[in-house]
């Protein structure tokens, strides 16, 4: 049989307004009011009805995580400091892979989960900017990533042309000279828009481009990576520096530089992009560019809540998050 508020309130010796009161976290009940209601809660596994509550309030606190995939670390890290900053503000976050499929993003675009949740921070792989900018959601969107549409919604992302401009100079600064890229695209996604700070970074310090030096692979896993660095090594004349546009390209290429024999950073220095746990604790540790997580996360949910407040009608606003180039084994041996 389903406990109900009335018999929450019955246990505990008051009104069904206090219980409501304690369930709803308001202020002004005393802690021995409190402590009573709560024991009566949990004697009865007392669960409250999240649909009418939400039609009280007239909204759930309940908003979406929509990112490519969980597996990756880089996410999944993302994923738990939203989850953190969510749940400090009493919100829950629910997470929902799209696999950078189109048809899982339309989804997302079109409101998913409309009755149950407030708002959605949405990570695009496959959407155009213009399809983004053209969507018709009811809901609050903040975008992250690389593909902010023209002006519709807000969009909190790292700086990656000048990120991957700092990662190239760094290794310029050490001696090094034939510097390729592994992740590079097309288009207006993360390989695109890291390659054009690589080829500044190569301009500006007067080293010419070359082609043969840009790998883009079929993803951004450890095994693409590995296959990038392969086909590296097999040049006539291999590089002696390599930039990975994130952590998991730039593990999978130390492992072939490993099989090879290869001393890293000395025959070859490595820089990734994302700042993973792994990549920390790897042998040699990782050079890479670590973009601020907490503040993304704290910034980007703080966002989505003034917009779900009601603050729909304020300009977009684009934020820049904070990052630092760390400085490991693998480039500083």
């Amino acid at each position: 049989m389903t406990t109900r508020l009335s018999d929450v309130a019955a246990r505990a010796g008051v009104s069904v307004k206090t219980v409501s009161n304690v369930i709803n976290d308001y202020p002004h009940i005393t802690s021995q009011t409190r402590a009573k209601v709560e024991a009566a809660i949990a004697a009865l596994d007392y669960r409250p009805n999240v649909s009418a509550r939400s039609l009280r309030k007239g909204r759930s606190d309940f908003i979406a995580l929509a990112i490519p995939e969980m597996a990756s670390p880089y996410f999944a890290e993302l994923g738990a400091a939203i989850s953190r900053a969510a749940k400090k503000r009493g919100i829950t976050v629910l997470i929902d892979q799209t696999e950078g499929e189109s048809a899982a993003e339309k989804l997302v675009l079109d409101g998913m989960r409309g009755q149950l949740i407030d708002g959605i921070i949405f990570s695009p792989i496959t959407t155009a900017p213009t399809k983004i900018d053209s969507a018709g959601t009811a809901k609050p969107l903040l975008l992250l990533g690389e593909r902010p549409a023209a002006g519709t919604f807000d969009h909190v992302a790292v700086d990656s042309v000048k990120a991957s401009f700092d990662a190239t100079t760094h290794l310029i600064s050490i001696g090094r000279r034939r510097i390729a890229a592994i992740g590079v695209g097309g288009g207006a996604g993360t390989g695109a828009v890291r390659r054009k700070g690589y080829r500044k970074a190569l301009k500006a310090a007067g080293l010419p481009h070359d082609p043969a030096l840009e790998l883009a692979g079929t993803g951004y896993h450890r095994p693409d990576g590995a296959a990038s660095m392969r086909e590296l090594l097999a040049l006539p004349e291999p590089p002696d520096a390599v930039f990975c546009f994130n952590d998991l390209l730039a593990l999978g290429a130390l492992r072939t530089l490993a099989d090879a024999g290869l001393s890293v950073p000395d025959d070859v220095a490595v820089v990734g992009f994302d700042d993973i746990e792994d990549g920390r604790f790897h042998s040699p540790s990782l050079t890479t560019i670590s973009p601020d997580k907490e503040w993304l996360a704290e910034n980007a949910v703080d966002l989505l809540l003034e917009r779900i407040s009601g603050n729909a009608e304020a300009a977009r606003r684009d934020l820049s998050v904070p990052y630092t180039l760390e400085i490991r084994e693998s480039t500083a041996g």
